[in-house]
């Protein structure tokens, strides 16, 4: 645990299938994915509730405020006591004086905080993000940065797609290369960003 695996590639390598799959939303054509050495089924629920996915789509409706919001999705997940899960995962991203707030109100940083609290609700072992920095200003990315550099010092294991080399690799402790649904690369960062950008770069020349 406790390890971050960034995955860097073309838009259509294939990135965000590799997370369904893993969520377990998906089924692999072949192969198959094993979570704590047990065979993943597709739609098993005590998969899911092992595994928080932070997607495109932030999951929340902009007519709830964020308590709102976060009481609802930890009634899904049969938390005890909603209301406290909710404001606890408020406060773990900073937005404890909006959750009265309706979330269509929220700046695009403050959405994606709020989609990781609603990720993080049940204490998930696996963090799965998908292009979390897309739409960000450099303030947002920044805190989001700061937010997601303190889950991995909690010894969460993370699986961070992206396309940008830059901010992904800030993040990691293994790094792959993925294009056209295959790893052209994969093991732990042991390079700085320059050779990861040539390495990309030589791994997707031949991507059209």
């Amino acid at each position: 645990m406790g390890e971050s695996l960034a995955v860097f590639g073309p838009n259509g390598a294939g990135k965000t299938t590799l997370l369904r799959i893993l969520a377990g939303l998906l089924r692999p054509d072949t192969g198959e994915v094993r979570f704590g050495g047990e065979r993943l089924v597709r739609g098993n629920a005590a998969h899911r509730r092992r595994v928080g996915l932070i997607s495109h789509h932030s999951l929340l409706y902009d007519g709830l405020t964020a308590a709102e919001n976060l009481a609802f999705y930890a009634r899904l997940y049969g938390i005890a006591d909603p209301r406290g899960a909710a404001a606890h995962g408020l406060a773990g991203v900073g937005l404890g004086t909006r959750a009265a707030d309706p979330v269509g109100t929220f700046s695009r940083g403050m959405v994606q905080r709020l989609a990781i609290a609603r990720a993080l609700l049940h204490d998930p072992e696996v963090i799965l993000l998908d292009e979390p920095f897309s739409g960000l200003d450099q303030r947002a990315a920044a805190t989001l940065r700061d937010l997601l550099g303190r889950l991995r010092a909690e010894r969460r294991t993370m699986v961070l797609v992206t396309h940008n080399i830059d901010e992904g690799l800030e993040l990691a402790t293994h790094v792959a290369i993925q294009v056209a649904g295959r790893f052209a690369s994969l093991g732990p960062r042991d390079g700085d960003l320059a050779a990861y950008r040539a390495k990309y770069a030589e791994a997707t020349s031949g991507d059209a």
